[in-house]
C-alpha cells in the first residue's frame, strides 16, 4: 500500500434536523459515545433512559431518547450495506446548533419563548 492511499472503511451515517432537544446535553452524550463499539452505547443509553446510570448525577432522558433513535437509523443502515454489526462503532457523533423560533404566546405578550433544537448526525464504522 502507497503511503498516499487510505484503507477505505465502510460508512453507515444517520441523522436528525432540528430535534426539540438541548444542544447542551447533546454535546455531553456525543462525547460520551464517540469511539466506542454499538454494543456499549445502547446499552449506555437504555440505562439513562430507564435511570440506571447517570452522566454527572443527570439522566438527559429527553436527550437520550432521541440518541436511541438516530443509532437505531444509522445501524439499520449499517444493515442495509451489508456491514457486520459485530464491528461497528461510533465513528463520529456530533451536535450542532438548529435554527431558533419563538414559540407564539397571547397577543399582550409581544415575544414568545424561543424554542431549543439542535441537529443531530452520528456515523458508524467497521472496526
Amino acid at each position: 500500500m502507497a503511503v498516499n492511499e487510505k484503507k477505505k472503511t465502510k460508512k453507515a451515517s444517520a441523522c436528525v434536523k432540528d430535534a426539540r432537544i438541548s444542544l447542551k446535553s447533546s454535546k455531553i452524550l456525543c462525547k460520551e459515545i464517540r469511539g466506542k463499539k454499538v454494543e456499549k452505547v445502547k446499552a449506555l443509553l437504555e440505562d439513562l433512559v430507564s435511570e440506571k446510570r447517570s452522566l454527572g448525577g443527570k439522566h438527559y432522558t429527553n436527550t437520550t431518547k432521541k440518541f436511541l433513535e438516530v443509532l437505531k437509523s444509522a445501524e439499520a443502515n449499517a444493515r442495509a450495506k451489508m456491514m457486520d454489526e459485530s464491528r461497528l462503532f461510533v465513528i463520529s457523533a456530533k451536535a450542532d446548533k438548529g435554527r431558533t423560533f419563538v414559540r407564539p404566546r397571547s397577543s399582550m405578550a409581544r415575544r414568545g419563548q424561543r424554542a431549543k433544537m439542535t441537529h443531530l448526525e452520528i456515523i458508524l464504522g467497521e472496526r
